[in-house]
């Protein structure tokens, strides 16, 4: 209920509805951007290209189900649009990108989530795109299959599969990670 007012209010040029909106959503799409992306950087310019992008249609943006799945689509589609023209120089090393901080309190306990992000965030990234997405988006965005289908214009039961195919791999490079 909360987005349909604060999108009435960013169609009648509210900018304390396009704060509201940004501050409740950005931080979860530079997530999901950063995980597509592999890169911190881009993954802010995506996410302020799409509420750019919010600003300059609000007007035409009616909503059908949620702003945050609207949202998070529009995140997606640039992700892969940047992906597909993605030249070889520009690709920028996982050894690069700021790591996401993480939420332990004690001491001992943050140098275990870090590796642990850092071998999940690396194991990420060796996934094919598709794979990637479908994980991503059904796990962080918390879409349902459909929904991912639907943005990836396959069926249903291919996105599952690619859900599957890239937690098995996951499990895989983890589970040869572990043994070293």
């Amino acid at each position: 209920m909360e987005d349909r007012r604060l999108i009435y209010k960013l169609n009648r040029g509210s900018r304390d509805a396009l704060c509201r909106i940004y501050e409740k959503y950005r931080d979860d799409l530079v997530r999901i951007a950063a995980g597509l992306l592999n890169n911190v950087g881009t993954a802010e310019d995506v996410v302020q290209d799409v509420f750019l992008m919010l600003v300059h249609s609000a007007d035409k943006y009616k909503i059908r189900k949620n702003l945050k799945g609207y949202l998070t689509t529009c995140v997606a589609n640039k992700a892969r649009n940047l992906n597909r023209g993605k030249c070889p120089q520009n690709s920028v090393s996982l050894d690069d990108v700021e790591p996401a901080t993480s939420n332990c309190e004690a001491p001992d306990q943050c140098m275990i989530c870090d590796e642990d992000f850092q071998q999940v965030y690396k194991a990420m990234a060796q996934l094919p795109y598709e794979q990637k997405e479908a994980v991503i988006l059904h796990i962080q965005a918390k879409m349902k299959f459909r929904e991912i289908a639907k943005l990836q214009t396959t069926s249903t039961k291919t996105t599952l599969s690619r859900y599957n195919y890239g937690l098995n791999k996951l499990r895989s490079m983890l589970n040869s990670e572990v043994e070293k």
